[in-house]
C-alpha cells in the first residue's frame, strides 16, 4: 500500500477531505488531526474496517475504539441510553476533548467496541475532523494513529513514522493543539467515573454534575484477567524505546537524584536522557536534556510530551529519567501517560 499525504493547503481543504471521506466509505484507513492527537480513522459501523485499524496498529482486539461524531444527533444512533448527567457534560464540553462511554445499540459492531457491550463516543472540536466525519456520512472509529504502545502522534510526520504503507492516506493539518488524548468517562452508571484523564479534569466534571469518581486503573495497572473499559487502560502505552524512569520528590532532591543516576549510567557507557522543564534545565550536569515545557504553563508540558519521547527514539537513548508533573488541571493526565510509558517504574528522590 502507498500512503498518500494530503496537505491541507488553503483553498484545497474541502477537495482533499472529500477524497479522504471516499476512502472511509470504501472501508479504508485515513489518519487525520484532532484537537488532541492524530487519529487513525475507519467506518465505525463496519466490522472489517475496525479490523483494519487493529491490524495497522498491531493493537490487541480487546482494546476498544472511540467512535467520533460530528453532530449530537448521531449519538442517539449509537447509544442505547444516555443519562441526564451525561447530557449535561456533553452540553458543557462537546465539541471538545471528552469521550463518554454508553451502553451500545446493535448497530455498533463488537469489532469496534473490543467485544464490550458499550460504545465510546466523542465529538471533536477540530474543524478538519468534523468536516471529514460529515463528508464520510458515518461515525469514524479512531484510536491514535501510531503503532500500538508507542507515543501518540501530534504531527503528520509522527503518523508517517509509524503508519507509512499501512494506511491509505494522511490528512496533514499541522501540529495538534492539546497533545494528550481525550478524557474518557463511563456514562453507564449513576455518576461519572473517569476512565482516562485528559484536558477535562475531574474537578471540571464536578463543577457541571456535582459528583464524580476516578477509576483505580487511572493510577494503577489492571490486574491479570481484568477487562479494559476504555482505550489506554490495560496495556503499556505511549512508550519510547528506551527504558523510562520517573523520579518524584522535591525539586532539588529530584535534580540531585537524576544527576547521580545519569553520571553513574553514562560512566558505564549507557546513553541517558533527561526530561526537564524551563525552570530546572540549568540544574542538570549531564545526560541528553530535553525541555518539555514550563511548569508555569502546564499545557506546554502536555503539548510536548509525546514529541519529546519520540525525539529520544531517534537518538539511541537507552534510559530516560523524567521529572514528575503532579498537580494542576493537567497533572493527573500528564502523569497517567508518563506512568504507562514507564511501565509504572517510579523512584523516590
Amino acid at each position: 500500500m502507498i500512503t498518500e499525504i494530503f496537505r491541507l493547503a488553503e483553498g484545497q481543504e474541502d477537495e482533499k477531505i472529500q477524497r479522504a471521506a471516499e476512502i472511509i466509505r470504501a472501508g479504508g484507513l485515513v489518519a487525520f488531526p484532532t484537537e488532541t492527537v492524530y487519529g487513525l480513522g475507519a467506518d465505525a459501523l463496519r466490522e472489517e474496517a475496525a479490523a483494519k485499524i487493529y491490524a495497522a496498529k498491531g493493537r490487541p482486539s480487546d482494546n476498544p475504539l472511540i467512535a467520533h461524531i460530528a453532530d449530537r444527533s448521531a449519538l442517539y444512533e449509537l447509544a442505547a441510553s444516555v443519562p441526564d448527567w451525561a447530557e449535561r457534560l456533553a452540553d458543557a464540553f462537546w465539541p471538545g476533548p471528552l469521550t463518554l462511554v454508553y451502553p451500545k445499540k446493535a448497530i455498533v459492531p463488537d469489532g469496534t467496541t473490543g467485544g464490550l457491550k458499550t460504545v465510546a463516543v466523542r465529538m471533536p472540536s477540530h474543524e478538519t475532523a468534523r468536516k471529514l466525519i460529515r463528508a464520510a456520512g458515518v461515525p469514524i472509529a479512531a484510536p491514535s494513529a501510531n503503532t500500538s504502545g508507542r507515543p501518540s502522534p501530534t504531527t503528520a510526520r509522527h503518523v508517517l513514522e509509524d503508519m507509512d504503507g499501512k494506511v491509505d492516506c494522511i490528512l496533514d493539518g499541522g501540529d495538534v493543539g492539546i497533545g494528550l488524548e481525550s478524557t474518557i468517562i463511563d456514562a453507564t452508571g449513576p455518576i461519572p467515573v473517569i476512565l482516562r484523564p485528559g484536558y477535562i479534569s475531574v474537578e471540571m466534571v464536578r463543577e457541571i454534575v456535582g459528583e464524580a469518581e476516578t477509576d483505580r486503573a487511572v493510577e494503577h495497572p489492571l490486574g491479570q484477567g481484568e477487562t479494559p473499559k476504555a482505550p489506554g487502560m490495560k496495556y503499556r502505552h505511549y512508550a519510547p524505546r528506551a527504558r523510562l524512569v520517573i523520579v518524584t520528590g522535591g525539586e532539588e532532591a529530584v535534580m540531585e537524584r537524576i544527576n547521580g543516576l545519569t553520571t553513574e549510567y553514562e560512566a558505564a557507557g549507557t546513553p541517558c536522557g533527561v526530561i526537564c522543564t524551563e525552570e530546572t534545565k540549568a540544574g542538570y550536569r549531564c545526560g541528553n536534556k530535553k525541555v518539555i515545557g514550563s511548569r508555569k504553563r502546564q499545557e506546554s508540558i502536555a503539548h510536548n510530551l509525546y514529541a519529546v519521547l519520540r525525539q529520544f527514539d531517534k537518538e539511541d537513548t537507552k534510559v530516560i529519567f523524567s521529572e514528575s508533573f503532579d498537580g494542576g488541571q493537567l497533572g493527573q493526565a500528564i502523569m497517567n501517560r508518563l506512568k504507562k510509558a514507564a511501565g509504572y517504574h517510579i523512584i523516590r528522590a
